[in-house]
């Protein structure tokens, strides 16, 4: 599992690191990877890092499910965009393993999103040999 404290209300954290540490530490040489969050505000995602597509991505899935419109969810606990947003988004990616390492692009990253924060979370991880 992988423990993460966020730190503002929407953040993109890059956990690849952390996942591949994990395939490492399991010794599977050949399967898959799931990644998943345990959160209904949260979301995975696997797509390039870089600042400004991350932006860009707030951005739209902000537009798609804005904060503060007319949900019915949102007199519980004002956070049904989040909710939403998270839907968009997904909360698991399976990545393959071969070699010991993720099988990954050049330019892919597995990424966090936290919507609803901020907040401690946890994403747990299957490593399981095929």
């Amino acid at each position: 599992m992988i423990e993460i404290k966020t730190e503002k209300p929407v953040q993109v954290i890059d956990i690849t690191q952390r996942v591949k540490d994990a395939v490492k530490e399991s010794g599977v040489e050949k399967g898959i990877c799931l990644v998943y969050t345990l959160h209904t505000t949260t979301g995975i995602v696997i797509n390039e890092a870089e600042s400004g597509l991350v932006q860009d991505l707030l951005r739209r899935i902000s537009s798609l499910a804005p904060p503060g419109d007319g949900y019915f969810h949102d007199r519980i606990d004002d956070n049904a965009h989040a909710h939403l947003q998270a839907v968009l988004l997904g909360n698991s990616q399976t990545i393959s393993i071969e070699e010991g390492s993720l099988m990954m692009g050049t330019w892919q990253r597995v990424l966090f999103l936290e919507l609803d924060g901020p907040r401690r979370r946890n994403v747990i991880l299957k490593i399981v040999p095929g």
